[in-house]
């Protein structure tokens, strides 16, 4: 690599002939695709290519099925060279609200005007993430579920039953099936 960045300070052309080529001709390809640009299509999905045309695959946003096309070099180079973007260009990958930037400066306000007016609206939403189920219910409603209402006690999931669909869950089943148990009891001897 020195010697040819020494030999050629301004870069070199190479022209490939068409025949054979080296074993790892495909493996350099991919190596040097990833620092030069990113490609606009995978390697991966190029099936085929013969000299004078090029069959790759796509999954099509109409029909949602994987599409098969065969186009010409030039035709395929075409449709590449036009993602490639002129010198000094800036590729833009979210804009408005959803830029990076934006989106946090816009949660921040929205979390703080959520503040100021849960006291006021009912039914309002503080972003807390990932309370647990009795959490939230017992912010919406003002009781803990898991507290009986008549002494008091901390309950427990013993049955779950549903009027459609009945039990859904039993906890006397997952009890006998030996969920508990420690391995080496259900191993046995």
């Amino acid at each position: 690599m020195d010697t040819c960045f020494r030999k050629y300070p301004d870069g070199l052309v190479t022209n490939v002939q068409k025949g054979a080529l080296p074993a790892q001709a495909h493996s350099v390809a991919r190596y040097v695709a990833k620092y030069v640009v990113s490609p606009p299509i995978s390697v991966r999905r190029i099936d085929r290519y013969d000299g004078e045309r090029v069959t790759y695959h796509y999954r099509s946003h109409r029909t949602d099925q994987l599409e098969h096309e065969t186009v010409p070099v030039q035709t395929f180079i075409g449709r590449m060279v036009q993602h490639v973007l002129p010198k000094g260009f800036k590729r833009l990958r979210y804009y408005g609200v959803q830029a990076t930037k934006t989106f946090t400066k816009v949660k921040a306000v929205i979390r703080a005007a959520l503040e100021k007016v849960e006291g006021l609206v009912h039914g309002a939403v503080t972003i807390i993430a990932r309370l647990t189920y009795r959490q939230r219910y017992e912010q919406s409603t003002g009781r803990d579920p898991f507290r009986c209402p008549h002494c008091g006690a901390e309950m427990a999931v013993w049955r779950i039953w549903h009027p459609k669909y009945g039990v859904i869950y039993d906890e006397g089943e997952v009890i006998k099936r030996g969920t508990y148990t420690s391995s080496m009891q259900r191993a046995g001897p």
